[in-house]
């Protein structure tokens, strides 16, 4: 007769199994469907993915040419933003994990950050539009785009920073303590090295919304197609030109094309910052 203890584990055992394999199920299906997705716009879209494509401005409303303009215009605007918010979000991160204790600025400014990320981004791109564009005159730019994409992502290059800090182990703080380190060389020599992986992944994330981001763009950089001499010039990303030839069903092709690219720039995007930060953490140890 099977008494109660073997019946309960039975039953847990049986429980387990089938959390297990809902798990597996949920996993599989995820990769899947993300899989299906890049073959998708690869398959479509690498055939026109050319020299010609990469190197030429577009044309008839994107419709003939290339890319190049959009290609440049999202860097621009890419390095804009990440150039203000990277120090000041790193900042910000180290100052609420090491310089204060819980009070009530920290949970304001934590309240904050979370409140700002999930704000939707048309809400930035017309705060951007409003302030940057009228009120600052910078019109429909470089660094209006720039700025207003600085916004979106400092609360996650905060977010993911301050985690990152707060993973390393304490023993390091007290043991460069103990070697009679100051609190800025503890920081600079022994924390920021070893939360470096976390701080790059949260970057990466903001540089891929950068490169992805259409409205906030358009209401701030524009959608000019020919090529930016300077930052006060207004552009079109890649993101945003995917998005106008497909709406308006003016060249698939070209979308599809567009697509591809945008997904490749930001694999190697990714390649490159792990590449760097595996030689650094290397070099530090």
């Amino acid at each position: 007769m099977e008494t109660p203890i073997k019946k309960m584990n039975t039953t847990s055992k049986a429980n387990e199994r089938i959390a297990i394999a809902v798990i597996w199920a949920a996993a599989i299906f995820v990769l899947a469907l993300l899989v299906s997705i890049i073959v998708h716009i690869l398959f479509n879209g690498l055939p026109y993915i050319t020299w010609e494509f990469l190197t030429q401005i577009p044309r008839n409303m994107g419709r003939d040419g290339g890319v190049s303009s959009t290609i440049v215009g999202t860097f621009l605007i890419t390095i804009v933003a990440i150039a203000i918010a990277l120090p000041m979000g790193i900042g910000t991160a180290f100052y609420l994990a090491e310089y204060t204790r819980e009070n009530i600025v920290t949970k304001i400014i934590r309240f904050s950050a979370e409140s700002l990320a999930g704000i939707p981004s048309i809400v930035y791109g017309l705060f951007g539009f409003i302030f940057f564009v009228i009120s600052l005159d910078l019109g429909w730019s470089i660094l209006s785009g720039g700025l207003t994409l600085a916004l979106m992502i400092l609360p996650t290059i905060i977010r993911t920073s301050e985690e990152a800090i707060r993973a390393v182990p304490v023993v390091f703080r007290e043991v460069s303590y103990s070697l009679g380190a100051t609190k800025f060389q503890t920081i600079f020599k022994a924390v920021f090295p070893s939360a470096m992986r976390g701080i790059v992944n949260g970057t990466i994330l903001s540089i891929g919304r950068c490169v992805a981001e259409t409205a906030a763009v358009i209401l701030t950089a524009g959608s000019a197609l020919r090529m930016p001499s300077s930052l006060s010039s207004p552009t079109r990303t890649m993101a945003v030109h995917f998005y106008i030839l497909a709406r308006e069903g003016i060249s698939m092709e070209n979308a599809y094309g567009t697509a591809a690219l945008i997904m490749i720039i930001i694999f190697l995007i990714n390649i490159v910052a792990n590449t760097i930060v595996n030689r650094f953490i290397a070099k530090s140890r």
